[in-house]
């Protein structure tokens, strides 16, 4: 078998250390691994499959090195310079941020829903928002079943999904004057704006959702709206999916 080199791109951020845990549960054999930073971490260590690693600076020339695959959840721009870098030098790169989502010639995947998309990529395969994606299990079962005429999401998204910032004014309680992430207090407090504001009227996080749907679930048509609120809690997003159906259904059968 084989011996894959994998990169982590962003391997101390709060969305890279929970790749490592997720890697460290599914201890796959045959790999070696590389976990890149910024230049501020870089030479730090990190414990990870029982062993410490030394964070490496991300650099212009990391991928000289030949990888076979790179993990990237280091933020938008990192991904938007990197990620081609690293597909030149034939690595293919898989990536958790929103700067390619949309591309025509990027899948968006997610494996129990369109793992065929994979098939399609020219080097860079992304992975959906957090709440778009788990959302599309039981919408595509339901799709498969009845089809999907409109979708109406509500979610309600934890600080954690901003970022150790966004976990820091929760947890230090800021009161407006020492806000590292959101525009107003988030302690005791909902938030209905995500991102920014775009001209339509919806924050970018819920065009997202909107756009990310129905790529995934190859329906460019079809309704759909969303409402993101950010929530004082740290981990857990919750949402609430309504759907309209084009055929009658059973609404035993899709509880089951």
């Amino acid at each position: 078998m084989p011996n894959y080199k994998v990169a982590i791109v962003g391997a101390s951020g709060l969305v890279g250390r929970t790749v490592l845990k997720v890697l460290e549960e599914k201890n796959f054999s045959h790999i070696t691994y590389t976990l890149f930073s910024s230049a501020k971490s870089a030479g730090s260590k990190i414990r990870f499959l029982n062993q410490d690693y030394i964070l490496c600076e991300l650099t212009e020339n990391s991928f000289d090195t030949h990888f076979d695959y790179a993990i990237f959840c280091a933020g938008g721009s990192i991904s938007k310079k990197y990620a081609p870098i690293a597909v030149s030098k034939g690595c293919i790169v898989i990536d958790n941020s929103s700067v390619f989502r949309m591309h025509p010639d990027v899948p968006l995947v997610v494996p129990e829903v369109n793992p065929e998309d994979i098939l399609s990529h020219n080097g860079i395969i992304a992975n959906p928002n957090c709440s778009t994606i788990q959302a599309m299990l039981p919408l595509k079962a339901i799709d498969l079943k009845y089809t999907l005429k409109r979708i109406v999401y509500s979610t309600y998204q934890a600080v954690s999904g901003a970022g150790r910032f966004g976990i820091e004014d929760l947890e230090n309680k800021s009161d407006g004057k020492n806000l590292k992430k959101f525009p107003c207090p988030i302690h005791n407090n909902c938030i209905p704006h995500i991102d920014i504001f775009m001209e339509h009227g919806y924050t970018k996080e819920e065009y997202k959702m909107i756009e990310e749907t129905r790529k995934i679930l190859h329906h460019p048509n079809l309704p759909v709206t969303a409402t993101a609120v950010r929530v004082p809690v740290i981990n857990c997003h919750g949402e609430s999916i309504n759907v309209e159906l084009e055929k009658d259904f059973d609404i035993y059968d899709i509880r089951l």
